[in-house]
């Protein structure tokens, strides 16, 4: 008995995920088990188009509801939450490549920026108080937001939409943020700002002089001093930095 109804569960779900290629359970009629591929294939679709819009814009409706059909029919979700489709649906690009990526090269770029953006959305991690800009911002060690994300990808990815799709692909630094007012805000970055900002987040009790010159070291530049005081003033009025007096 129990053999037989798990049997039956293995039918009715290998149809819900892949109709073409399955048959319907012998217990159920064809418009019921139509109606439960419906609700299955809207929902799923719903959240997805929802977290990915820009894709969804992009792909033509044929190819994206294809694209939204093999993940059903192929991907094993680790979670049973909605609302974490979005996750898991960048989980199957990241490790199916997809068909569809030879004719969109930027997708899998695309998919992650805008994934970021709804992550940062829903995170549960809260910004700092404020802090004062130091006398000598050279000796203080930097706090970058949690509420943030340094990325960097080889498309423009926060440029693209179905009016813009470049040509050839192009280095892209970006750090996406919240904001207190909940609102997601991104900040464009070069390589060495970039790098600047990962230091000092993977070693938050390192004095901003010393990250400078590992920064030296590793890329060979040598920024101006008035050139980090301002491109950090931007980011702390931002509530993007906070500062930490060294007691060195």
């Amino acid at each position: 008995m129990t053999y037989s109804f798990q049997k039956t569960q293995f039918s009715f779900t290998d149809y819900l995920r892949d109709p073409d290629h399955h048959t319907i359970p012998a217990s159920m009629s064809p418009q019921r088990m139509q109606v439960y591929v419906d609700m299955v294939y809207n929902n799923i679709e719903g959240f997805i188009s929802g977290a990915f819009p820009v894709l969804r814009r992009i792909i033509p409706d044929e190819k994206w509801h294809g694209l939204v059909r093999d993940f059903i029919k192929d991907h094993q979700a680790q979670t049973p939450y909605f609302l974490q489709i979005s996750q898991e649906f960048l989980s199957y690009l990241l490790q199916s490549p997809h068909p569809l990526m030879s004719e969109f090269p930027f997708m899998l770029a695309l998919a992650h920026y805008e994934w970021v953006e709804l992550a940062l959305d829903v995170a549960a991690e809260e910004l700092p108080e404020p802090t004062p800009w130091p006398e000598d911002v050279m000796i203080t060690m930097l706090r970058i937001s949690p509420l943030s994300m340094i990325l960097s990808y080889p498309w423009p990815v926060h440029k693209l939409s179905s009016d813009f799709i470049p040509a050839t692909s192009e280095d892209t630094h970006l750090l996406v943020y919240r904001n207190r007012q909940d609102q997601i805000r991104f900040v464009e970055l070069n390589e060495t700002s970039s790098r600047l900002l990962q230091l000092c987040r993977d070693n938050p009790s390192v004095r901003l002089d010393q990250q400078l010159h590992i920064l030296q070291q590793e890329l060979g530049v040598n920024i101006p001093n008035a050139q980090i005081v301002l491109f950090l003033q931007q980011l702390h009025q931002s509530d993007i930095v906070f500062f930490y007096l060294s007691s060195n």
